[in-house]
């Protein structure tokens, strides 16, 4: 399900049918494209967690360090299955995925089964 995140003075979402993450930066009237790249695959999920946007895609999960603009791959290990969703638990990061869930503690660089 496309998220949408404050990331103070703008919101930022993923649209679903331009496959592109965009911010509205007047309460979400308008909206800006600010990542339209097809390489990182199709958004699923965005969370900000520890001052990154992380972001869910069919190709692994990916952070942005520049509000969205663009994005590096963090973690894109099969054996986890395909990422779904993202919740921050505090001290630990979850990931429903297609093979179940799982928890990290590195912020997604690796992942542990729940």
């Amino acid at each position: 399900m496309p998220q949408i995140v404050n990331l103070g003075r703008e919101l930022v979402r993923i649209n679903t049918q331009k496959n592109s993450v965009e911010y509205s930066q007047n309460g979400g009237r308008s909206w800006v494209t600010r990542c339209a790249n097809n390489s990182y695959g199709t958004f699923v999920d965005l969370l900000m967690y520890g001052g990154e946007l992380l972001a869910c895609t069919n190709k692994g999960l990916y952070v942005s360090t520049n509000e969205g603009r663009s994005f590096v791959v963090r973690c894109n290990n099969s054996s986890y299955g395909d990422f779904l969703n993202l919740q921050d638990a505090g001290s630990e990061l979850l990931a429903n995925t297609t093979k179940g869930l799982y928890y990290s503690r590195n912020a997604g660089r690796s992942w542990v089964r729940r």
